[in-house]
């Protein structure tokens, strides 16, 4: 097999693609607005179905922002769960919790956070409803019948929607955890369309913090794909 021609195109992917990866300390100053806005702008040009764009996406920073960690923080410590997506444990494969769990190793380390201390993790999941301190959070709704065909769509939207923040110098943790409070985010921000997909929280990374410095694997190309001929 000869190798890959590389190109001017192709090396700036492997760079934007490769060194995307998820944030969780940030620094506390706002993105700029003009920079906010070609994000989204740049991210809306995402693939959908028949050009459904099914897709709302609400943005928040400033006051509105800290409002809504607060908001997420008390719906958390009183189990005001509301998920518009069903989610389970089971869901998961064998593979799927392996890799799960090599990650969680990786990042509870990080963090200085036993195996066994049940409690010190449960208090970072109610620490991460404050956006690991980023000054902004995109929330990703599918709208429509809210099925998920058009899941997918979003599914595409919100990884160019990743990579536009990492081609700016924004970064970024989406966020699942953010989804199981959609009642709490529609409350809050006055919005009524759509079922609520993922949670993005955005700024600028704090370099200095270890948990920024964790390494994720990925699975090896011949255990996810197949190529036919």
């Amino acid at each position: 097999m000869s190798a890959p021609v590389s190109t001017e195109l192709s090396d700036y992917a492997e760079k934007l693609i490769r060194g995307r990866h998820a944030t969780r300390a940030f620094r506390p100053e706002a993105v700029p607005e003009d920079t906010v806005r070609a994000i989204f702008s740049l991210a809306g040009a995402a693939p959908s179905n028949s050009n459904a764009q099914p897709w709302r996406v609400e943005v928040t920073g400033g006051a509105r922002h800290a409002r809504l960690a607060h908001a997420l923080r008390s719906a958390h410590a009183e189990q005001r769960v509301s998920a518009d997506f069903p989610y389970s444990e089971d869901m998961y494969a064998p593979v799927h919790q392996e890799r799960r769990a090599a990650f969680g190793a990786g990042l509870y380390s990080a963090l200085g956070i036993g195996p066994d201390d049940h409690a010190a993790r449960a208090a970072y999941d109610a620490q991460s409803l404050g956006f690991y301190g980023a000054p902004h959070a995109a929330f990703l709704f599918v709208t429509g019948d809210g099925g998920p065909r058009l899941a997918a769509d979003v599914g595409a939207y919100m990884q160019t929607l990743l990579l536009a923040m990492t081609a700016y110098g924004v970064d970024s943790c989406p966020q699942g955890l953010l989804s199981f409070y959609g009642d709490t985010i529609r409350a809050e921000l006055g919005t009524t369309e759509g079922k609520l997909l993922m949670g993005i929280s955005f700024g600028y990374a704090d370099a200095s913090a270890p948990v920024n410095r964790v390494v994720t694997e990925r699975a090896a190309l011949e255990s996810t794909t197949a190529f036919h001929a």
